[in-house]
């Protein structure tokens, strides 16, 4: 009886208690409104940027008394206080980091976002002496090296790269930023000039007829086929008969010149290719298709004169310059014949390249490029061909001399925009004679002065007919 009443006592105490440490449901509501808000003391969004180089220090005086320092990452950048106010940061090795300071209250007082990176003072004056002129800035992020800014040209650009990937020790850290002010043009004025000269001799006699010896009978029926040209140039005529054998000569000289010239003027910008083709494209079988039908497949191919050039400019006057210049022209050498009655041509080509450096204005010429074949045979009888005088009538000479020499001339030049009103034309001022001019004089064309103007400002220093005039 005693131990029930006991634990009854201690129950109602637990019960006592507990309803006096609960709070209230107005209590709770209280107690909630009374919650600290959580405020951010210091982060990156009010921090400083500063750029630090390896073993480098910057000293900064703060506007209150230091308490408290906090550095994110020691092993990148250290600070340290030699007074209440004044702190030295040092960069320690390339990376990123931040620092705070607090005051006696815990509030921040500022707050510096540190870039270590590596040490460019002594690239930047390098630049800064090889290009004085230049506007080139160099900046550091993380482990690698931004170039920035402007030059005049690629070559310049391409030298700051240079020099600022040699002195840091690694092409793959450095980046090139820098842009060109202005892109210069080029202007290519090309001459090519082809002179061909052949000369063809052939001479030979054709026999034909038979005569008696005894009771045996010989019969003559030589033909030249003058193998080194192919066959004769031109048709044979009798020179003689005796008894029943008939000679007809066959003999020709034949001297020619072709001559070829071509001067594309091309304009491409600093770095830029451009072509020119002055020629025509012909067909030719590539293939042909699947059966029943077999239609042949038609490709074309270029001839002609033809330019590609890459132009640089490395300074004012002064220009790299890749060029490639190639002439061809159908021949029917070599040719080849494709079954159904088509032939092919072939094509000769003449074909130089080269990369050389210029002054505007100055010109290259290639030259030398000479090519002289001969071709000499004789064909006869044999036997009767070695005869000391007789032997003329048994054999045929054929002699070929061809020879081709080709000469390429360069001249590039820098070049700027013009106005329209300073370009001309070929048509400039052309017209139509009149009818009278025309039937009676035979003019193709009218003499004439520009429209509209007065004879004070026609030209004085010329005098005669002149404008589009064809002779």
């Amino acid at each position: 009886m005693a131990t029930r009443t006991l634990i009854r006592t201690v129950a109602l105490t637990a019960l006592i208690l507990g309803a006096g440490l609960a709070p209230t449901g107005a209590a709770r509501a209280a107690d909630s409104s009374r919650v600290p808000v959580i405020q951010v003391a210091a982060s990156e969004a009010t921090s400083r940027f500063i750029p630090l180089g390896i073993g480098k220090s910057v000293a900064i005086d703060l506007p209150a008394d230091i308490k408290d320092v906090l550095v994110a990452d020691p092993k990148i950048a250290n600070a340290v206080v030699r007074s209440s106010r004044r702190v030295y940061m040092i960069g320690v090795a390339i990376g990123q980091t931040n620092i705070f300071f607090f005051d006696a209250d815990g509030k921040q007082i500022a707050g510096f976002d540190i870039a270590v990176t590596r040490d460019l003072n002594g690239v930047r004056a390098a630049l800064k002496q090889s290009f004085p002129d230049a506007d080139i800035r160099i900046e550091g992020v993380n482990d690698g090296v931004m170039l920035s800014g402007s030059v005049s040209s690629p070559a310049e650009a391409q030298q700051a790269f240079d020099i600022a990937s040699r002195l840091v020790g690694d092409i793959a850290k450095v980046v090139n930023g820098i842009s060109v002010r202005g892109r210069d043009q080029v202007m290519l004025k090309v001459t090519v000039a082809e002179v061909q000269r052949d000369v063809i001799k052939q001479l030979g006699i054709d026999l034909n007829g038979s005569f008696n010896y005894g009771a045996a009978v010989v019969n003559f029926n030589t033909q030249n086929q003058f193998s080194a040209n192919g066959g004769p140039l031109s048709t044979s005529s009798a020179i003689g008969t005796w008894k029943s054998i008939t000679a007809t000569l066959r003999a020709m000289d034949r001297a020619g010149v072709i001559r070829t010239l071509a001067e594309p003027n091309l304009t491409a910008i600093s770095g830029e290719t451009a072509s020119f083709l002055a020629g025509g494209e012909f067909p030719y079988v590539k293939g042909t298709s699947g059966p029943p039908d077999f239609t042949p497949t038609v490709d074309f191919k270029k001839f002609g004169v033809s330019l590609t050039f890459t132009p640089v400019v490395l300074s004012e006057g002064r220009i790299s310059l890749k060029v490639l210049t190639e002439m061809s022209e159908l021949s029917s050498d070599g040719a080849l014949s494709v079954p159904g009655g088509l032939s092919v041509p072939s094509l000769k080509t003449r074909r130089a390249e080269t990369t050389v450096e210029i002054p505007s204005g100055g010109s290259l010429a290639l030259a030398g490029m000479i090519q002289e074949q001969t071709k000499h045979a004789i064909n006869g009888t044999p036997g009767l061909m070695q005869l000391p005088i007789l032997g003329t009538l048994f054999k045929s000479r054929d002699y070929i001399n061809h020879q081709t020499e080709l000469v390429v001339m360069v001249t590039p030049y820098v070049v700027r925009a013009v106005a329209q009103k300073q370009l001309s034309r070929p048509d400039d001022g052309f017209a139509d004679p009149n009818d009278p001019s025309a039937i009676l004089l035979g003019r193709l064309n009218r003499i004439y002065g520009a429209a509209g103007q007065v004879k004070s400002e026609q030209p004085a220093n010329y005098h005669g007919k002149y404008g589009f005039i064809l002779d």
